[in-house]
Order: structure tokens, then sequence, then C-alpha cells
């Protein structure tokens, strides 16, 4: 077995990433306390190729030495924009069609398994702070709830950890991916 070069992984280049059709999946950052937490979500989705980020609240946005210390150049490919609340973002998305998921341990939440979802469709997933999670009245103005099946005893996960989860399975059978 050979590790292979980077020439080898045929790599889209910034002009080319920009160029490219996204998969149709805003994920939307509600209060993210840490800049290393919100460079990792910028690297998932430039690695999934999605539509966009939302950054919100006091999420930290670029440019930021400790986003991009982590982001290693995703904040320059993956397109994002900045609302003063998730809730104003949430109720924008839904204004342009996207179906809106908040991902959270609810009541009536879907288990991330058993989620679907019409994948030629917008959606959103919104990820909640690391310590209150996703703000009670943006949960209430979501379509629904996803939830990360877990069997230990913490029963939560780094927000940069969830993501790569979600955002995996909500990418992981569409046609040309692999």
């Amino acid at each position: 077995m050979r590790k292979l070069e980077m020439d080898e992984l045929n790599r889209l280049s910034v002009d080319q990433f920009k160029q490219s059709e996204k998969v149709p999946v805003v994920v939307v950052l509600d209060n993210i306390r840490s800049m290393h937490n919100v460079g990792s979500v910028f690297r998932t989705c430039d690695a999934f190729l999605l539509r966009a980020v939302y950054l919100c609240g006091y999420t930290p946005q670029p440019p930021h030495r400790d986003i991009h210390k982590t982001a290693l150049g995703a904040t320059e490919t993956v397109t994002w924009k900045y609302f003063p609340t998730t809730l104003e973002a949430v109720e924008k998305l839904k204004q342009e069609g996207y179906s809106t998921w908040a991902i959270e341990q609810v009541e009536n939440s879907v288990p991330l398994n058993r989620f679907s979802y019409n994948r030629e469709s917008p959606l959103a997933v919104v990820f909640g702070n690391e310590v209150e999670g996703v703000d009670a009245t943006v949960v209430k103005a979501c379509e629904g709830s996803i939830e990360i099946p877990q069997l230990g005893m913490k029963h939560s996960l780094n927000i940069s950890v969830a993501a790569g989860i979600v955002l995996w399975e909500l990418v992981r059978d569409r046609k040309n991916l692999f």
C-alpha cells in the first residue's frame, strides 16, 4: 500500500471549487464559541462541496488566525454569511425554500440513520453552541430535529465531530461522489 501524493488526489483549484455545482446543503452555526470548531466546520463543508456556512450570533468570523489554523484555506473556498441571530438565518433559509433541521436531542427527534429527505431539494442543518446546544426558539422554528444515536454515557459530541458525522451522512450516497 502506498500513500497518494498531493498531485494524485485530483483536488480542485479555488476557482474550480467556486465554479462547481454545490451540494444543496447549508450549515448554520448557532453561537459557536470555539474558532477551532468554526474552522473545522469550514474544512468539512469544503470536503463535501456544500453550498454555504452561515455564522450566527457570536460565532467567530474569518479572517482570524485561529479559524484559519483548522480551516486550512476553506474560508477562501466555502461561501459564508453572517447573521446577527440564528433565527434570522433560519427564517431567511425557509423563505428561500430550504428545509431546516436542528441537530439536537429533543422529543420526537429523528435518528440520523433514519433521516430521509429529497437530496435534490435544499436543506439547512443547525449546529448549536458547545454547552447549550441549539437555542430552543431556533429548534421550534425548524421543521424538525435530527439526533445522532449514541451509546455511551456522555451523549454529546464536539460540534466539529457532530458536523462531520451528520454532513457525511447527508452526502454519502449522492451520485458520482466517489
